[in-house]
């Protein structure tokens, strides 16, 4: 990365030469991308275990729900992809979806499967140490974390470009080849940076509460906050594919919006749930 102290009749913006690729071992290329992947999934095993810890509960199953966790976040994000943004490949080249060059994650396929691979795993064996919203409210932690990295890989990748900007922060993607002629809003830094946010708000509201934190508050608090924002930062992005051009909306506004409704659902609930409770 590059600092410019002007560019044009701008007076200053963050010229970004980042590649993609880490470094190459023979064939094999280590990414930004895979690399903050990873570590989203190691360092949120060892929150997870360390919550776990802490209400008492068994610490061996934190390697089920992570494989749970890990199989259907990808699951969810590749399909959600293809569902939501290329539907023809399902059908027309379905077993070519799983590999390359064929490539996309999806945030809101994501959540969607990692709400039911941990209804899976709570189903499966319920003496594993916590109800569906117990475990989704501890699993909602460590994926706004995991948000804040897969952001920055995008940010590496250069791609999830936003629109352009005068604003002194304006980044310009040289490796980005379609949107590299004018200073583009860092929306992958954004969202990045508010996800960080969030998991520093969501392990507040745990350390607080931990074994009494109630049911659905965290997952609540989780969708409302990521998706409301998606909305809006959606508003600073390009569009992902040529479709969204005629649309008012675009996917990932219209996939937010249930998203958030789903969250302020479950904060209603379990704020009724507390009024109502003996404690109380």
């Amino acid at each position: 990365m590059l600092i410019s102290p002007r560019i044009g009749s701008l007076p200053g913006v963050i010229i970004w030469t980042a590649k993609a690729e880490l470094f190459r071992l023979g064939p094999f290329a280590v990414t930004w991308y895979g690399l903050f992947f990873g570590l989203s999934f190691i360092i949120g095993l060892q929150v997870i275990t360390y919550i776990f810890k802490q209400e008492g509960k068994p610490a061996r199953e934190v390697d089920s729900l992570l494989l749970y966790t890990i199989i259907s976040t990808i699951a969810g994000a590749r399909l959600g992809h293809f569902l939501f943004y290329e539907p023809t490949m399902l059908w027309q080249h379905p077993l070519e979806v799983l590999l390359p060059p064929y490539q996309g994650l999806a945030s809101h396929g994501a959540a969607i499967g990692i709400l039911l691979g941990l209804f899976l795993y709570t189903r499966t064996r319920p003496e594993r140490g916590g109800s569906f919203l117990w475990v989704a409210d501890r699993i909602a932690i460590v994926v706004a974390l995991s948000g804040c990295f897969i952001r920055l890989g995008n940010l590496m990748n250069s791609e999830i470009i936003g629109r352009p900007t005068s604003l002194p922060w304006g980044f310009v993607f040289v490796n980005n080849t379609e949107y590299s002629a004018v200073p583009r809003h860092p929306a992958q830094l954004y969202e990045s940076l508010t996800c960080l946010l969030l998991f520093g708000v969501l392990l507040w509201i745990w350390s607080r509460y931990k074994a009494q934190t109630p049911y659905g508050l965290l997952v609540g608090v989780f969708m409302i906050w990521v998706f409301s924002l998606r909305f809006l930062y959606e508003f600073l992005k390009e569009n992902q594919v040529p479709f969204e051009a005629h649309m008012r909306l675009n996917v990932g506004q219209l996939l937010s919006i249930p998203a958030v409704l789903l969250g302020v659902y479950l904060l209603i609930r379990c704020f009724k749930t507390v009024s109502h409770s003996p404690t109380n």
